[in-house]
This record gives structure tokens, sequence and C-alpha cells, in this order.
């Protein structure tokens, strides 16, 4: 059925193509079907899903290592612990001063 929508639209700018130099000469007729049948590629083909990709859903569990922080199960395993930041990414607690790097001061 796909093929036949397909097929179907470049024969319809094919047809527009000659219908539009009806009272022309036949060279120039072949030519504005050439140019209809080039219109009515494109269409039929997006209108028949020619070309169209299945997308693959990928399961987050198997394409993700485990345990490094990032996987949405361990972002919401840790959520209350790094106070809704990513990993590494958690601001410091202390204002930013020549000591904030201190021992006793990081959080």
């Amino acid at each position: 059925m796909r093929k036949f929508i397909f097929i179907g639209f470049i024969g319809l700018g094919a047809l527009i193509g000659l219908l539009a130099a009806a009272n022309s000469d036949w060279n120039t007729r072949l030519a504005m079907m050439g140019v209809g049948a080039l219109f009515g590629w494109p269409i039929g083909g997006a209108l028949a899903s020619i070309g169209k990709k299945e997308w693959q859903r990928l399961e987050r569990d198997e394409n993700s290592l485990p345990g490094i922080g990032t996987t949405p199960k361990d972002l919401a395993a840790n959520y209350w612990r790094d106070k809704g930041h990513p990993p590494f990414m958690k601001p410091s607690e202390v204002e930013p001063d020549q000591h904030m790097f201190d021992p006793d001061r990081l959080g």
C-alpha cells in the first residue's frame, strides 16, 4: 500500500506538470512532467512513510553503568544525600573566601 501511495504521488506530480504545459510542445511537456514528478517524489515518500527509521527503545538499566551516580536510579537513591544536585556538582556550603577549602569546612 505504501508503494502504491508513493508511485501515485509521482504520477500525480507528472500529471500536474502535463496539465500545466498542455498548450506547449512535447519537449516542454516532458520537462514539466519531470519537474512535477520531482515534486511528487518527496511528497509521496513523506506521506507513505518511506525511509522512516524505526527508533528502538533502549532500556536505561542495560546501557548505563550502575553505581557511578549518573543513572536515574542512582540519582533517585541519593537525592536526599546530594540535596538534589548531580554528583560532583554540589556547591560548597561556605562562603567563597580564602579558607573555603580548609579541611574543617569541607562538607
